[in-house]
């Protein structure tokens, strides 16, 4: 019998430490296209190795889920890449048609806070099987304004589209 080696790691280099989770399922068959056309698309994102990005790791959840893990230096890098191309244009495109798929993803801070987005998910899934689900307008819009982060330390590049653009 081999004992356990038990490890931890120190993460004193990085205080602003976020952890994002990521999936993508398909609903309808046109879904299983939109999911295997996101593939290639991710790879070669993260493969550009976008500035704060410190590791990208692909999951399965099920075959017709699948999904990510990534740790992000901090809130202003995941920030400044989720407003630029090309995630800026998949997230605008997919609010416009889900092409048979729903998303979702799940944010933890080093120095405390969590936010969520989902859209379209069949069935409750992390937070919303245990926490009240509210729309996503308003004071929920964005990831910023669901941290309640202060408007005033400034957004430092442009949103990806106004809440207006959707609703």
């Amino acid at each position: 019998m081999a004992r356990a080696e038990r490890r931890t790691v120190d993460l004193s280099a990085y205080p602003d430490l976020v952890v994002i989770y990521l999936g993508m399922r398909v609903n309808t068959l046109a879904g299983i296209r939109t999911l295997i056309g996101f593939g290639p698309k991710i790879r070669a994102a993260w493969k550009e190795e976008p500035d704060g990005l410190l590791l990208h790791e692909d999951i399965m959840f099920s075959p017709r889920h699948l999904g990510m893990r990534e740790y992000w230096r901090d809130f202003e890098s995941l920030e400044t890449w989720t407003r630029t191309l090309p995630h800026k244009d998949w997230w605008r495109n997919y609010t416009k048609d889900t092409g048979g798929t729903g998303f979702w993803h799940e944010t933890y801070f080093m120095r405390g806070g969590m936010e969520a987005i989902y859209a379209n998910m069949e069935k409750p899934i992390g937070m919303t099987a245990f926490a009240p689900v509210e729309p996503a307008r308003g004071s929920l819009f964005s990831a910023r304004k669901r941290l309640r982060l202060d408007d005033a330390e400034a957004e430092t590049v442009a949103a990806p589209y106004a809440e207006s653009d959707l609703y």
